[in-house]
C-alpha cells in the first residue's frame, strides 16, 4: 500500500483491520498495520496444528472451523469490541478465510444464503486477473487444476461450507454460539452489521 492508500483508510474511520494470516505470512509479508494499533493479527490457525490433509478449498475451510471455532468467536468478538466506525477483515487472497468470516457475519446479520453465495461469487470477477497471471506464471500445466481448486471462487465451494455448517452445528449462528458467542455478543454483532 502507498502512503496515500494509508491515509485514505484513516480518513476513511475505518477502526480495526483484522489480519486473518497465518504468523509466517504476517512475518514475511507484514503490512503498514501489522504494527500499527489499527491492526489486530487474529489467525484462524495454529502453528501446532498438524499439517493439512485437505485436497479442496471446501475441505480446508471445513477443517479450520472445526479445529478452531475458538479462533473464529475471537475474530467476532474483536468485531464487536472495535471502537465505532468500519472494520476490515483481510486474509492473503480475501477470499477463503475472509470468505468463511464474511458469510458467517452475513448469516448473523439475517442475509439470506442465496445472497451470501452471490456475494462470495463476486470475487471471482475481482480476483479474476490476479488467477490468470498465476496461471501464466506456472509453466507445468499439471498443476493448474489444483492451482484452480485452491485459488479459484466458486459458488458451489461456499455452498458446501454452509452445508457442512448446517449438517454439523444446526447453521452458521449455532456454530458461534458453539464456539462459544453468548446470546448478547450475537446481539450486538448483529445490530453493529445491520445498523
Amino acid at each position: 500500500m502507498t502512503p496515500a492508500a494509508v491515509e485514505t483508510i484513516r480518513a476513511a474511520g475505518v477502526s480495526r483491520i483484522i489480519d486473518l494470516r497465518s504468523h509466517g505470512e504476517v512475518s514475511g509479508f507484514p503490512t503498514p498495520f501489522t504494527q500499527d494499533p489499527l491492526g489486530l493479527h487474529l489467525p484462524l490457525q495454529d502453528p501446532a496444528d498438524p499439517p493439512s490433509t485437505a485436497t479442496t478449498i471446501v475441505d480446508s475451510c471445513n477443517e479450520m472451523l472445526d479445529l478452531h471455532p475458538d479462533l473464529f468467536a475471537a475474530v467476532f468478538r474483536a468485531i464487536v469490541d472495535a471502537p465505532e466506525g468500519a472494520v476490515v477483515v483481510h486474509c492473503y487472497g480475501g477470499k477463503d478465510r475472509t470468505g468463511v468470516i464474511v458469510a458467517l457475519a452475513l448469516a448473523v446479520a439475517g442475509v439470506p444464503e442465496d445472497e451470501i453465495v452471490a456475494d462470495y461469487f463476486l470475487t471471482r470477477d475481482n480476483l479474476a486477473s490476479m488467477m490468470a497471471e498465476q496461471l501464466a506464471a506456472e509453466p507445468d500445466e499439471s498443476l493448474h487444476p489444483e492451482m484452480l481448486e485452491f485459488r479459484e471462487t466458486r459458488a458451489e465451494s461456499m455452498t458446501a461450507i454452509l452445508r457442512h455448517l448446517d449438517t454439523t452445528y444446526g447453521g452458521p449462528v449455532a456454530y458461534l454460539r458453539q464456539a462459544g458467542l453468548t446470546d448478547d455478543e450475537l446481539d450486538a454483532l448483529r445490530a453493529r452489521l445491520t445498523s
